[in-house]
């Protein structure tokens, strides 16, 4: 999907990933810790994936507008747990939405928190719709889930028409919020590289830029509870086969080489969460 890069990337509008998606998110320059909603718009019909914190609402609900939604045509909201990075713009969602028909999808493990949002529309259980949402134009999204990845209730959503695997908190990433770009490309002389730098924000001086493998282990070892869940959540990926990564934190994997790759070394990490604590270690 090397198209991904023809477009003019100006952060302060919505970006085309593919045919019918868009990057809604949050360009935060001071913050290392990017945050990515996504929609999907197809015929008349639009569904917003990990719609955002309340804070970043306006930003996120004026980019939606800018890709030509109007808010009735979003006919579901996807939540793939439940943190308020996600969630805590529902209210607001469901006040300018305002139709009664209106569906949240999750996993049965998140929906009781998510009510605590104050939630007024009806919550369909990923499973109890077969672990798919099919469009009125006949797009499909299935949901695979990635249990304890990080939270119990934790899922990924596949378009199937573009090939994007959205990945919630996997694949998420942290670094100096100036050099953070969308679309991640993996410079050559990071390619196999077998010695990350200690922080995200260390400049590696053989390929001239902040090691993004070390902002991928930083992340999950903070966020994931442990390695087995990880290495679970990396075999569903590899099942499901996506031709592009996009996660809720950090940037868009869109290049085979760099999604295997990305893949390979998360699951190959042996001090994630728990694990990574002396004491837990090896036990």
């Amino acid at each position: 999907m090397s198209h991904v890069l023809d477009q003019n990337l100006n952060y302060d509008r919505p970006i085309k990933l593919a045919d019918g998606v868009f990057w809604v998110g949050y360009n935060d320059p001071h913050s290392g810790l990017q945050c990515n909603p996504y929609l999907i718009f197809d015929g008349d019909e639009a569904v917003l994936i990990d719609g955002g914190s309340r804070p970043d609402f306006s930003t996120v609900m004026r980019k939606v507008l800018q890709v030509g939604v109007e808010p009735r045509q979003i006919s579901h909201l996807i939540y793939q747990h439940y943190d308020p990075d996600l969630c805590g713009s529902i209210p607001n969602f469901e006040n300018i939405i305002g139709r009664p028909d209106l569906k949240l999808i999750s996993k049965q493990e998140n929906i009781a928190f998510i009510r605590h949002y104050s939630v007024r529309s009806e919550i369909l259980c990923m499973e109890a719709i077969g672990r798919r949402l099919v469009m009125k134009s006949g797009r499909a999204l299935t949901f695979h889930a990635t249990p304890y990845a990080h939270l119990a209730g934790s899922f990924t959503s596949y378009d199937t028409a573009s090939g994007i695997l959205f990945s919630s908190d996997l694949f998420g990433s942290v670094g100096d919020p100036k050099s953070w770009r969308l679309f991640l490309e993996i410079e050559r002389a990071c390619a196999g590289c077998a010695a990350p730098k200690p922080t995200p924000d260390e400049i590696c001086g053989r390929a001239g830029c902040a090691c993004p493998w070390t902002g991928f282990a930083f992340f999950h070892r903070q966020i994931m509870p442990c390695n087995k869940a990880v290495r679970y959540a990396m075999d569903v990926v590899r099942s499901v086969g996506p031709k592009m990564i996009a996660p809720q934190h950090g940037s868009v994997l869109h290049r085979p080489d760099d999604i295997a790759e990305a893949i390979a070394r998360i699951a190959a990490m042996d001090d994630v969460g728990i694990d990574g604590v002396p004491a837990f270690a090896g036990a």
